[in-house]
């Protein structure tokens, strides 16, 4: 029976195109806003900067080369801090940067997105982390407006943080919600921080009605037992990545059939994973029954598409039209939106 999951976005290989119709209808709950800006919009926003002198950084273009998608994870999080965020430092570039991801996603086939950012400051122009939040909120609901596209915002506290700035990121998450920000995060840098930290402000998130998600076993630094059983006890709604998990929380995260945001090709680029697409961890989770979210977390770093990360999953997991069908339906009951935004997918995805 054809079904409305198959209608979205990009010409698959000769192999899958034998399996696969061209096209997928896909929900995303894991992509980062300032990762997933393409290299081309960025060059725009610094050619607009040059032409007024308002920066002197190299041309994003040579900055991150085409075809250059090898960044690890001492390579990965300097890009931000570095470049792409003293290259977005003002509201025309927010917006910009904004609505371009929102574009290009659209144009990918997702129909549902639940994009994160962490909340930034920008002294220098005059940006408060609030200010910050309805800059992209309101992008974000202008796109609802006139689009296929509904998204929903998550708000990341950084591992790097203290807990005052952890439960800021709360608060200003609680003030958001009607305007459409649905969770909090925890992200950054794996080598960074102590987590244990952060159960007041996931408390607090969850007590007033935000779902929380949780970068999980992304590195082996990131990933002893105490500090999973640490995340774990904090009862997430999803974790992601889920790479170097020991046994016994294996068999927790079954039991418990947490949601799962899975980036295959992020965790191949960045050597997060040892060997290649065949052999990322996807395989093992699937005989779980967890709800697998196939994501592409940064896509204007790792460079491929929602609808390229099931052609790749098909191709390497030797996944049936009726199993791929089935991996883009399972997280529905796991996205943070309301019983609307579910209903809507699910109308999308049996039709």
């Amino acid at each position: 029976m054809r079904n409305r999951c198959w209608m979205a976005a990009q010409t698959c290989t000769s192999f899958v195109d034998s399996l696969l119709p061209r096209v997928l209808c896909l929900d995303l709950l894991h992509a980062h806003l300032s990762g997933s800006i393409s290299r081309e919009c960025l060059h725009e926003v610094w050619e607009e900067k040059r032409k007024t002198g308002k920066t002197d950084l190299r041309d994003p273009l040579e900055e991150m080369p085409v075809g250059k998608f090898d960044y690890n994870l001492e390579t990965f999080f300097p890009l931000f801090s570095r470049y792409i965020y003293a290259l977005c430092n003002d509201r025309a570039a927010l917006s910009y940067t904004t609505r371009s991801v929102l574009k290009d996603f659209q144009n990918d086939g997702v129909v549902y997105l639940e994009l994160r950012t962490t909340p930034r400051a920008i002294p220098s122009a005059n940006i408060s982390k609030d200010e910050y939040i309805k800059t992209i909120l309101e992008c974000i609901q202008a796109f609802n407006a006139s689009s296929s596209l509904k998204t929903n915002l998550i708000l990341s506290i950084d591992r790097r943080n203290d807990e005052a700035t952890a439960m800021e990121v709360v608060e200003l998450a609680i003030a958001s919600q009607l305007a459409g920000v649905v969770g909090v995060d925890l992200c950054g840098d794996p080598a960074i921080g102590d987590v244990s930290i952060f159960q007041a402000a996931f408390a607090k998130a969850s007590q007033n009605g935000l779902k929380t998600t949780i970068h999980f076993a992304e590195a082996p630094q990131s990933s002893s037992s105490k500090e999973l059983w640490t995340l774990l006890s904090y009862n997430p709604d999803r974790i992601g990545h889920v790479i170097n998990v020991p046994d016994e929380v294996k068999e927790e995260i079954a039991k418990r059939k947490l949601g799962l945001e899975l980036c295959l090709s992020c965790n191949v680029h960045a050597k997060m994973i040892t060997g290649t697409y065949g052999d990322h961890h996807f395989g093992w989770w699937k005989k779980t029954g967890c709800p697998i979210a196939l994501s592409t977390d940064d896509v204007g770093v790792f460079g491929s598409s929602l609808s390229n990360e099931y052609t790749l999953i098909a191709e390497h997991f030797g996944l049936s039209r009726d199993e791929i069908c089935e991996l883009a339906r399972s997280p529905i009951d796991t996205i943070f939106g309301n019983e609307e935004d579910k209903e809507r997918l699910r109308k999308l995805m049996w039709k």
